[in-house]
């Protein structure tokens, strides 16, 4: 029977951590130190990563037998796993647009907005509102697809938004509005 007809097990798959969702059809907006992050990866990958690695398996291919040279076989994986990545943040990076929104005076929210809001059940949070490569719930970090980011955009300070998420829906009141540089 031929391989394209058989079903790998679970876990054959060597593609690699799976890449940010991608953005609706436009724009990839991001903050300055959020596209200048994703710059130093790609740099960092390129110049650094990947000869040290190409070095590695050029020296163990002249050790003779390939097929049971693990420094081979790995550093070949490990090759393809960086050009997928280098080819992701590539088109990334080709897609951003970024967005300067530090030092704004605006009570509205908009991308790069850090929105303080109260709900009846988890009383009060602040979300920042960044693109898609800078999500970080542990920092409040949101990204602007997000339920509930879509929920917030063009509201204003004192405003009530109806968030709804898997977890159901839920009133949130918008108590502050600020812009500060993302770091």
């Amino acid at each position: 029977m031929s391989k394209a007809f058989q079903r790998e097990p679970d876990g054959g798959d060597d593609s690699g951590p799976e890449p940010a969702p991608a953005p609706p059809r436009g724009k990839n907006y991001i903050s300055p130190a959020g596209f200048a992050r994703l710059k130093a990866e790609l740099r960092a990958l390129v110049e650094d990563e990947r000869p040290r690695v190409v070095q590695t398996v050029t020296w163990a291919a002249a050790n003779g037998d390939r097929s049971e040279n693990g420094d081979y076989i790995y550093g070949k994986k490990r090759l393809r796993e960086i050009d997928c990545r280098v080819r992701f943040l590539i088109k990334r990076l080709e897609a951003c647009e970024v967005v300067h929104s530090a030092g704004r005076e605006s009570d509205q929210v908009f991308f790069g907005a850090t929105v303080t809001v109260a709900s009846r059940a988890g009383g009060e949070r602040s979300v920042t509102i960044v693109g898609l490569d800078e999500v970080d719930p542990a920092k409040g970090r949101v990204s602007w697809i997000s339920p509930i980011a879509k929920a917030l955009l063009k509201a204003r300070a004192g405003d009530r938004v109806l968030l709804r998420s898997p977890a159901g829906a839920e009133e949130l009141e918008i108590l502050a509005v600020h812009y500060a540089a993302i770091e």
